[in-house]
């Protein structure tokens, strides 16, 4: 475990930081309320209805046309939506950029994880004050804790995408094993498995796209906290470093197979019965079923909720996107509206369409997503596991400069000998590169 914090001279950058962490120390005794299975509250309607135009940002699929259905359910706002690139390639540094020059939207998506880089950077406006506060307190402690900081909600969340396992099921009978509910039985499925067929893996470790934070997450890690105005930073603690181990010994064995995820080997290798599952979120339900139809996969995958490790519920989420009002937003109370609409209202499910399997974060409006996705596809129903993925978060908070962490993780996984050395690089360099923005670090 080591601490951050800052020293000597801060500039502006620095000062911004330190508030960064200094709310989100406070975050989590401010965070109490409904959990997500509960009724959905009516928001109050505002005093007066805001009026105006509103830019919107998204990288997400499907968001025009939910603009043009907000635009469309009334006269007051009108919704010009501009698609960005998602962040990978360069939709935050346009959006940092752009909200710098006083040129930014007024709504954006932001994943939760680059969420408090922004709030620590001071470019996104309080949502807490635009909205009413049964909205915010409609939303499961967990999630509503990865947008507020302080005392004060800095965005909506829109999805809230579990941490989800998909099996062929077909396999797994023909292996003669269930579905795991520990991860003793996923390695003893595996070996079963490859007993079966030799040239079978029950799954992937995607080296490009490593899944090791919300594993970790779902095991009970934490590898960011506050205390003391100190960031604690813990990637590389005993809790994940055995989550580490654990598919480091799987890829070992020839249990699981390292490759890369989304490429054209794995989706080759999931077409013909090479690689049998997936560590994925909600929302990998739409890209399997568009990457296996073509091979007679109908009705042969199913979901479920991850294993665990001593029995006992334990959930993560895998992603996620809220939707915040830049600081440079001149028209808030419009943009508040939209944004209160595009994430609580049934509507805005219904008109994004059937382009993914989104999880959705307020209570009440999965039954809407479930009637437009692809659900029909898979042998389960596949929203009522991501209910029960769902029910147990752990506790989890994202570091105020996610993308040197993420970045740090990508490399090390297919550079170092294992995944626990990945780990401890991850740490090494998310550790120096809080250093670089000014922070100072102890053992």
């Amino acid at each position: 475990m080591q601490l951050v914090r800052f020293k000597g001279e801060q500039t502006m950058t620095q000062r911004r930081i330190l508030l960064g962490a200094a709310a989100l120390l406070t975050a989590g005794t401010l965070l109490v309320g409904c959990s997500a299975g509960a009724d959905a509250p009516v928001a109050s309607a505002p005093s007066a209805a805001p009026t105006g135009e509103v830019t919107f940002w998204s990288s997400l699929g499907g968001m025009a046309d939910v603009a043009a259905a907000f635009n469309a359910s009334q006269d007051d706002i009108t919704v010009d939506f501009e698609e960005i690139p998602n962040g990978a390639n360069g939709g935050y540094t346009k959006l940092a950029a752009a909200i710098e020059s006083g040129t930014g939207p007024d709504v954006v998506g932001i994943e939760y994880d680059r969420l408090p880089g922004f709030v620590a950077n001071e470019q996104l406006t309080p949502v807490s004050g635009l909205m009413s506060g049964d909205v915010l307190d409609a939303y499961d402690d967990q999630v509503r804790q990865l947008v507020t900081f302080g005392d004060a909600a800095y965005a909506l969340p829109y999805d809230a995408p579990p941490l989800v396992m998909w099996y062929r099921q077909d396999v797994l009978q023909a292996a003669g094993v269930e579905v795991p509910t520990t991860w003793d039985e996923f390695e003893e499925a595996a070996r079963a498995v490859k007993r079966q067929n030799p040239d079978a893996y029950l799954t992937s470790f995607f080296t490009n796209e490593p899944q090791l934070a919300p594993l970790s997450w779902q095991a009970g890690a934490e590898w960011f906290g506050v205390e003391d105005d100190e960031w604690n930073v813990d990637v590389d603690g005993d809790t994940s470093t055995k989550v580490a181990d654990y598919w480091q010994d799987l890829i070992d064995e020839d249990l699981v197979k390292a490759q890369l995820g989304f490429s054209d080997e794995w989706t080759a290798d999931i077409n013909n019965g090479v690689v049998n599952g997936w560590v994925g979120g909600s929302w990998s339900a739409s890209g399997l079923k568009t990457r296996t139809e073509g091979s007679g996969q109908a009705d042969k995958w199913i979901a479920a909720v991850p294993p665990t490790w001593d029995g006992k519920p334990s959930g993560a989420l895998s992603g996620g996107t809220s939707f915040a009002i830049p600081e440079n937003s001149d028209n808030t109370a419009a943009a508040a509206a939209f944004v209160t609409w595009l994430t609580t209202s049934p509507d805005a499910v219904t008109a994004r369409g059937a382009v993914g399997t989104a999880y959705l974060a307020y209570p009440g409006l999965n039954d809407a997503a479930a009637a437009v996705a692809p659900t029909d596809y898979y042998a389960n129903d596949i929203y009522a596991v991501f209910d029960d993925a769902s029910a147990n978060l752990g506790t989890w908070a994202w570091g105020p400069s996610y993308d040197i962490t993420a970045t740090a993780m990508k490399n090390a996984v297919t550079t170092e000998p294992t995944l626990g050395d990945a780990l401890e690089d991850t740490q090494s360099a998310t550790v120096s590169g809080l250093t670089a923005l000014g922070l100072a670090v102890s053992e």
